[in-house]
């Protein structure tokens, strides 16, 4: 298995569970995957795909210069362009049908399974089933963002307006108005990301999984299986593998052949001393599009798309931003604030690919999942053990296949060969 964020480790483990001998290949980055820093969430709301015709039409008032979270890093231009014509290809009124039943297949299957993956672990605790809030701060944008949620798809989710006890919770501990909001069940939290990824690892281990630390190179095809060339210059020949490695799946299986165009979606965030937070669910910002989500004694703040080369150096204005959004809600961190940046792996029609590649007989893949990593990782390892194993999976994976991306002349002449 090559990858270290939280859909690699939950797939480890779950293939590890099914009785398969597995060897974790962990690149170690300095700046730890996507899946330590982000809110926590548990988005099963989001069952729109990003990937449409809205949020097409959005995009421009939702600029980084305009004062919103979306950025494209112009020297990567490179890197982001191409993908940003495919997601201009993708965002069709039947591209958006088609992704929401993609994504809801799997949503509706991403709380079960991580109640069964914590109560493995012996941690129920680290998965926490209280919902979400989201407010705004103007009549104007309350009116219009309760309305859209309300006739938004949001599947298994329910959304109510903000009570006035969560309403009184929330002034408490913020500055600025508060012109209405929502409140969402059916969603949930993890209690801290860093400490699932822990928690992951040791299962894993505990039970004769074993891990490496090193970064896979190039794969090669030598008689219709794979060999990983890692960095060190070592080649394993394993039975299978499964490439669950977030962005940089890409760049590996393109040296295929695959049509893989994954572009890094960073995100950036604060955190710091909860000491003058509640003990609130979630709370998204929306007009700010900040998410304030607490861990213990510790509050994070996070918010951003941009669109960039994974390796790109961080843009502090982006942490500049966020604390001047803290400061106007009157949100104040204690102690040393960390800072972080990460990548999340975004397709082009947002989402994953998740299956059984055509260039071996060994090869599988799960990555891409962009903002629902997290969301998704548990049931992403049961389905791939099953796909592994041999049986067939929950949910079908069809729409995920990688292979979408691929002209339809090659992809036709693939098959035929």
């Amino acid at each position: 298995m090559i990858g270290g964020g939280v859909v690699g480790k939950a797939c480890a483990l779950a293939l590890r569970r099914a009785g398969e001998t597995v060897l974790a290949l962990d690149p170690q980055d300095p700046s730890r995957p996507a899946s330590y820093g982000n809110a926590g969430h548990i988005a099963v709301e989001q069952v729109e795909p990003l990937a449409s015709p809205a949020a097409l039409a959005s995009a421009f008032g939702r600029l980084f210069p305009l004062g919103g979270p979306l950025d494209f890093r112009l020297a990567d231009i490179a890197a982001w362009g191409p993908w940003a014509a495919r997601f201009v290809q993708a965002s069709t009124p039947a591209g958006a049908a088609h992704g929401r039943q993609a994504l809801k297949s799997l949503l509706q299957e991403a709380l079960p399974a991580w109640r069964r993956l914590t109560a493995s672990l012996d941690r129920p605790d680290l998965l926490v089933e209280r919902g979400h809030l989201v407010v705004w701060e103007s009549p104007e944008t309350a009116r219009a963002g309760l309305e859209a949620w309300r006739v938004a798809d949001i599947d298994q989710a329910r959304v109510s307006p903000l009570s006035d006890p969560l309403a009184r919770q929330v002034r408490q501990w913020i500055a600025a108005p508060v012109a209405g909001g929502a409140q969402f069940e059916n969603t949930g939290q993890v209690r801290d990301p860093a400490l699932v990824l822990g928690l992951l690892d040791d299962a894993f281990t505990a039970l004769g999984g074993q891990r490496r630390t090193g970064r896979a190179v190039q794969l090669s095809v030598v008689g219709r299986r794979i060999e990983v060339l890692l960095e060190d210059g070592q080649r394993l020949t394993p039975e299978r593998v499964l490439v669950a490695g977030g962005v940089g799946s890409g760049a590996l299986l393109r040296d295929l052949g695959h049509v893989a165009p994954v572009i890094a979606e960073r995100g950036y965030h604060l955190e710091g001393g909860a000491d003058h937070w509640g003990d609130l669910p979630p709370v998204v910002f929306e007009d700010r599009s900040l998410i304030l989500t607490r861990f213990g004694d510790r509050l994070r703040a996070a918010s951003f798309v941009e669109f960039s080369r994974e390796s790109s150096p961080p843009d502090p204005r982006k942490w500049a931003r966020l604390r001047r959004h803290l400061a106007e809600l009157g949100v104040r961190m204690e102690g040393p604030v960390a800072e972080w940046m990460g990548a999340r792996p975004t397709l082009p029609d947002y989402l994953p690919a998740i299956g059984l590649s055509r260039r071996a007989d060994n090869l599988y893949y799960a990555f891409g999942h962009q903002h629902l990593g997290l969301t998704l990782a548990a049931v992403t390892g049961e389905l791939v053990a099953a796909l592994m194993g041999g049986a067939t999976p929950a949910v079908d994976l069809t729409p995920f296949d990688l292979d979408r991306f691929a002209r339809g002349r090659d992809l036709r002449k693939r098959n035929a060969a």
